[in-house]
């Protein structure tokens, strides 16, 4: 994979994408725009958002992002699909897929008056018929237009994504939601020009880096170096992040040996406890066998199947953590003889789930986890098998005393304002909040199944929109209440000094003892997620093992867990991170203290790379192996 070609072009592809983004921004908001006649839906959204993020040029600067980065989604996908085979016909690349200047295989195939009917027939397909139509016009030359072919590949592109938002409707919207609305107004223009986003795209997703999905995750960090960049010099002005800095600041993608060693020795090794005649851990590479006196069965989380492995990752980021899990899992469900078409969406629907504040990390992280399930089985998307991946975008909702008061009469409580707005915060505190058990005991309502004994009167003032949006609470709940067998995390890092108020007070509040950063506070709530002799395993900062102010933090994990296994890296672990800015350590804990428990500690400080810490924990663990097995 060649990371510097990938790094220039989502550099460049933002900037690209923000340009021609703002440029649809502002013919669309102008007056007597044609936006404002053909879709005043959409318009009217633009503007609320543009007012819930400081109105003006800060909110349109918010708008702008957002949507490009939607965009730069929409093409990385198509053109991993495309690479992959998954799409019928290529929507972004050529035919010949490493063809960087021909036509995408949608548009060649429209000239030549053929079309997918699963895209453009049938009654899901949300109008693409008329999409259609207007194509054949503007090729037949009935319509006019100064660009006709960039014009019918534009209105194909839009097809295509309504076609998928019916198996991925994280990835692509419905067009008849409103968001959708939004996104096709803003798509950016000139996608066929020499050097577009999407022929860089054709150019740098090159068929070997698309065979493994972790490049939309590599692409996802690049993508926001810049902004990051941004972030981390206001905090040398004594600049605090809010909800807007928070992504950008924490985002760090987490290398893929570092990734195996926490799965492997958190999922795997609850498997191994289980099943000890498993030979799986064979091609595990960093897994670290147990001592024979260390599998007393009343010590360890007792698994099954393969379908009570729950895995959790509290802040998932692009979904690393739980891609590698998938493949893991999948192993175990073969072995036990579990039918390959199957698994896939066994896994998805039973094992893996992920929060995120990040809209288009969660976007990602679900797209991933269902690339890898529709790797495995060619009829994922076909005859009711597909499982949409359990991805939870942690969202910010807030209700007014009235919408309260209305909430309670329809769904038959008497929860109080603060039980109700728990996720007031969520956009800067995220997964670390702790909802009541309350609110976890309700279920979503939809208009069609709302009691028999409320009235329309009842509920007068309640909007479609209230309703959706306390969905949202109670499914959000559903996540963060539930308990697992594994959490495997690369938390956001972040000093106090560098919180905005919103999220300094709130970590001082529910997490005192690990207020000094916010890895910190997320190691004890990780610890809350687990189920009694559950593992948890994460890489975080190596401050909590020294310094003073997470004292009392260090002495209540010794007194209450037990630490199985820890991998000490120190600084240059990352080498997407130059000099010593992150030093860290690598463990996995168990929910259970066990006394006089020997547990394996692999010091790697005196790596002076990622690649060499890689290779002496490879060794290290290597040799504790032949030790344990002469």
């Amino acid at each position: 994979m060649n990371i510097s070609a990938l790094q220039n072009f989502a550099s460049d592809a933002r900037r690209r994408l923000m340009g021609a983004v703002s440029a649809k921004l502002d013919a669309a908001l102008a007056p007597g725009s044609s936006a404002r006649v053909d879709v005043p839906v959409a318009v009217e959204r633009l503007g609320q958002e543009i007012k819930e993020y400081g109105g003006g040029e800060q909110g349109k600067l918010h708008v702008v992002e957002r949507y490009a980065y939607r965009w730069f989604n929409r093409i990385i996908a198509f053109r991993y699909m495309d690479v992959r085979g998954f799409t019928a016909v290529p929507v972004v690349s050529a035919v010949e897929l490493t063809d960087v200047n021909g036509l995408p295989g949608v548009l060649a195939a429209a000239k030549r008056g053929e079309y997918d009917e699963d895209v453009f027939g049938g009654s899901s397909t949300m109008g693409n018929g008329k999409l259609r139509d207007t194509v054949e016009a503007l090729f037949n030359g009935s319509l006019q237009s100064d660009d006709p072919q960039g014009q019918a590949y534009g209105l194909l592109l839009q097809a295509e994504c309504r076609y998928w938002s019916q198996f991925m409707p994280f990835m692509f919207e419905r067009v008849d939601s409103t968001q959708g609305k939004v996104d096709e107004l803003l798509m950016p223009a000139d996608l066929l020009a020499e050097g577009s986003v999407l022929r860089q795209a054709v150019a740098t997703m090159t068929p070997d880096d698309c065979e493994d999905v972790e490049i939309i995750g590599w692409l996802y960090q690049f993508y926001i170096a810049e902004r990051k960049t941004e972030v981390m010099n206001g905090f040398s002005k004594s600049k605090k992040a809010g909800a807007d800095e928070i992504p950008a600041a924490t985002q760090l993608f987490t290398p893929d040996w570092i990734v195996k060693y926490l799965v492997q020795n958190t999922v795997g090794r609850l498997w191994m406890q289980n099943h000890p005649d498993s030979q799986l851990y064979q091609d595990w590479e960093y897994y670290i066998q147990p001592e024979p006196e260390q599998n007393d069965q009343s010590e360890f989380l007792h698994i099954d199947n393969p379908e009570e492995l729950t895995v959790c990752d509290p802040a998932c980021g692009s979904g690393h953590m739980l891609t590698y899990a998938f493949d893991l899992l999948y192993g175990i469900y073969e072995e036990q003889g579990y039918s390959p078409s199957e698994i896939p969406g066994l896994i998805l629907a039973n094992n893996l789930y992920g929060m995120e504040i990040d809209e288009r990390a969660a976007n990602l992280a679900a797209f991933a986890l269902t690339m890898k399930a529709r790797a495995k089985a060619r009829r994922f998307f076909r005859d009711g098998r597909r499982v949409e991946p359990h991805i939870c975008l942690t969202r910010k909702e807030q209700f007014t005393t009235d919408e309260v008061q209305e909430l309670n009469r329809l769904y038959g409580t008497s929860l109080d304002d603060e039980v109700w707005n728990t996720y007031a915060k969520a956009d800067v505190a995220g997964s670390l909040i702790q909802p009541s058990e309350q609110l976890g005991q309700l279920r979503e309502l939809q208009w069609q199944n709302i009691p028999d004994d409320v009235t329309w009167d009842d509920f007068s003032l309640m909007s479609t929109d209230t309703l959706q949006r306390s969905n949202v609470v109670i499914a959000q709940t559903r996540f963060l209440l539930r308990k697992y067998a594994a959490v495997v995390a690369n938390p956001p890092y972040m000093g106090s000094k560098n919180m905005g108020d919103e999220l300094k007070r709130f970590v001082q509040d529910h997490f005192e003892d690990g207020k000094a950063d916010l890895f910190a506070a997320f190691i004890l709530r990780n610890l809350q997620l687990l189920l009694p002799k559950a593992l948890l395993g994460m890489i975080t900062m190596q401050s909590w093992m020294f310094l003073s102010s997470f004292e009392r933090m260090r002495r209540n994990l010794l007194a209450t867990t037990t630490i199985m296994s820890m991998a000490h890296m120190g600084a240059r672990a990352f080498s997407s991170i130059g000099g010593e800015v992150v030093s860290t350590t690598a463990f996995v804990l168990q929910n259970l203290f066990i006394p006089h428990y020997q547990g394996t500690f692999i010091r790697l400080v005196d790596g002076e790379t990622e690649e060499a810490k890689k290779r002496l924990l490879k060794i290290a663990i290597l040799q504790e192996r032949n030790n344990r097995n002469e």
